[in-house]
């Protein structure tokens, strides 16, 4: 008994630690794979058109049953044995030779309709990759926008103190000092607001891993280099093929088309004739009689048919049956259209966010330079009493947004790199 309560201690301790290291995206991914709960229904939805697969290819196999009834009879007011009992007993068995294609078609359709099962679930777990990748990069930008807020509490900080020593001394004024102790809470705020933003983006991380509200989690730090962020991509051309290549939604949509067809085939079938196989063997028991075994060999039956069906009239279900699926397929044709265009337009606008982050990055690294500087001579000024508090602040604040807006260039086009990159190759490599 120790035994166990010992094994089961050190595999919570382990399972602890486990939650407690550092995620990498990949970790992220394949942990999702297993957990994700939309996913797991998925691969069940593919099961269980599998089974319809099975059943329809067991449509060419003979149908066999055994039947039997038992009747008891009494007749009050009959003459000689007023009350009888009759049994039957029977196998019968029958097999359809032709039923107009549908057989055949049905079984066709329902294998493409397991292809996009499958591919079904593979979209998914890509959507699901791309809407990790999103909420990744949020939480690395959280935590590191925390930094930048943390920083400038620090800043905010000092000239405070320092107002609030000079105010004292009645060598600044109480507005002055006030404006300066506004902006040190205002930093502290925005600094608190960041941290929520980053416990936010955990939760919606955490979400999507199935994760319980007791699990901490952090991720791996990644430094991501100004080449990473300024790296040339491929032309628009050829990853918009490459994702139309690679797109299970697409591959799904034109395998929707072919199984459309075949609903045509099938509907058609049912104004065709049908030609079916049926035998089968029967006997049976009446009591009083003779003996059981002898009625039973006696009465034995046998008997083999076919039969040919020719449909004349079926209100219009045949014909209705077709316009539908007729319907579907151009519907079908439709979603196919449709995706080529999303595909167009995602990787479009790939592309020109990503162009548009990486102008305001190489503009953002100057701008933070330039307000370093500034913000340090400013404050050298003010210690020597030739600004006044307003520049002081303004410069500040020119600091702080400078630095926050390359953070978010610097992110944004590292996660259209990283868009791209799954376009193009279904995959996603990170640090």
């Amino acid at each position: 008994m120790n035994k166990r309560i010992l094994l089961c201690v050190v595999t919570i301790a382990g399972l602890s630690v486990a939650q407690a290291r550092d995620w990498s995206y990949n970790d992220c991914i394949e942990y999702a794979r297993q957990h994700n709960i939309s996913l797991q229904q998925s691969r069940i939805s593919g099961e269980l058109s599998e089974y319809t697969l099975e059943e329809s290819k067991a449509q060419w196999q003979p149908t066999l049953d055994f039947a039997t009834s038992h009747t008891l009879s009494n007749t009050p007011w009959g003459y000689g044995n007023k009350n009888s009992y009759n049994s039957n007993y029977g196998l019968n068995a029958g097999w359809t030779v032709w039923n107009g294609g549908e057989r055949e078609n049905t079984i066709k359709r329902n294998k493409l309709q397991t292809q996009i099962s499958s591919l079904n679930t593979e979209d998914m777990f890509r959507s699901l990759e791309t809407d990790m990748l999103s909420v990744y990069m949020n939480i690395l930008y959280a935590k590191e926008s925390i930094a930048i807020y943390e920083e400038a509490v620090k800043l905010s900080e000092a000239p405070a103190d320092r107002a609030r020593q000079r105010m004292e001394s009645r060598r600044m004024s109480r507005v002055d000092y006030a404006q300066l102790q506004a902006q040190y809470e205002q930093d502290r705020y925005s600094l608190v607001n960041a941290q929520g933003t980053y416990e936010t983006r955990l939760m919606e991380l955490k979400r999507l891993l199935e994760l319980g509200i007791d699990t901490e989690i952090s991720l791996q730090a990644i430094e991501w280099t100004a080449q990473e962020v300024l790296a040339e991509v491929p032309p628009i051309e050829e990853s918009y093929q490459l994702a139309l290549a690679t797109d299970s939604r697409l591959k799904a949509n034109k395998l929707e088309e072919e199984s459309s067809d075949y609903d045509i085939k099938i509907a058609k079938a049912g104004a065709m004739p049908r030609i079916s196989l049926n035998a089968g063997i029967s006997t049976g028991y009446f009591a009083p009689g003779n003996n059981f075994g002898e009625q039973i060999k006696r009465s034995v039956s046998e008997s083999i048919g076919l039969t040919l069906s020719l449909p004349i009239l079926d209100g219009k279900r045949t014909k209705m049956a077709v316009a539908r699926a007729n319907a579907q397929r151009i519907n079908a044709q439709l979603d196919t259209e449709s995706r080529l265009n999303d595909i167009a337009q995602q990787i479009e606008s790939c592309y020109i966010d990503l162009r548009a982050a990486q102008s305001r990055y190489t503009a953002g690294e100057e701008q933070v330079k330039s307000a370093e500087l500034s913000n340090e001579l400013v404050n050298e000024q003010f210690n020597l009493g030739l600004v006044n508090t307003i520049e002081l602040l303004t410069a500040h604040n020119n600091l702080l947004e400078a630095r926050h807006s390359l953070l978010q260039a610097k992110y944004m086009a590292i996660l259209e790199h990283k868009m791209i990159e799954f376009y193009r190759t279904s995959s996603v490599t990170m640090p």
